[in-house]
């Protein structure tokens, strides 16, 4: 787009408001259910199930923990469950009906339609089960086809290879390094941004309902094609539509 004064603008977003503020109900799919935190709900099975990692490693690159006792755990819970923003949510394992993690809705810019989503912290005992792709897809199917946003953001510690390769599973896409954007834990951090806006959301979101089809499973439950490759396999036919010089070269 060009102005009246000859420079380029940005495409026109007509109609725009601003978007809702989420509200803090829970989410439900068919492995997992996603809960506002409450202390008294979930202190005891989330404590529980953080506890069962061998050591503190997987709070490395949180902003908190790892905790030296429930009580310090209680204390951080209680402020998880009072905040609005960050928004967070106990993960339930419907199989068991036990929590077993957390994540949240954060940095919340309704006026511009952004949110981020964060403080992503899976037990071993989600880690790598349908339920923990299914709560990532509950939450930017909230975030998309339910309150309209349109930009969604994971920002990690540029050192955390697991959260960066999380991400890009995931379908969010790698924008940059932030140098020295954070002090935590007594150390600097560089920030790893990725993003997905609500352009990419729909076949993000094709390769999500197909990833967690029944018929993607064998009869062990292991996984016959990858998230990755789902999401790839719905990209691929409109990268070729819209002429995308890398296809066919």
């Amino acid at each position: 787009m060009i102005n009246a004064f000859g420079q380029p603008i940005g495409t026109p977003v007509s109609d725009w408001t601003a978007r809702a503020e989420p509200p803090h109900t829970p989410l439900s799919g068919h492995f997992c259910r996603l809960e506002p935190v409450d202390v008294d709900r979930h202190m005891e099975g989330l404590y529980g199930a953080y506890s069962s990692a061998a050591d503190g490693r997987d709070w490395t690159y949180m902003s908190a923990g790892p905790f030296a006792d429930a009580a310090s755990f209680r204390s951080h819970l209680a402020k998880a469950a009072a905040s609005r923003d960050p928004l967070h949510y106990a993960i339930i394992d419907l199989a068991t009906n036990e929590p077993v993690g957390m994540l949240a809705l954060m940095r919340i810019d309704r006026g511009n339609g952004v949110i981020e989503i964060g403080h992503v912290a899976y037990s071993p005992l989600l880690r790598r089960t349908s339920a923990a792709t299914e709560a990532m897809f509950l939450l930017l199917r909230h975030v998309f086809d339910d309150l309209g946003y349109r930009r969604c953001e994971w920002k990690c510690d540029h050192l955390n290879a697991p959260s960066r390769a999380a991400a890009l599973r995931y379908g969010f896409q790698y924008e940059g390094i932030f140098r020295q954007a954070v002090v935590y834990k007594g150390r600097t951090r560089d920030t790893a941004w990725f993003a997905m806006i609500d352009l990419d959301w729909p076949t993000i979101r094709a390769g999500f309902e197909r990833w967690l089809a029944p018929e993607n499973f064998d009869a062990d439950g292991v996984q016959r094609l990858s998230l990755a490759n789902w999401i790839a396999a719905q990209r691929a036919p409109t990268e070729q539509r819209s002429g995308d010089p890398a296809q066919g070269e």
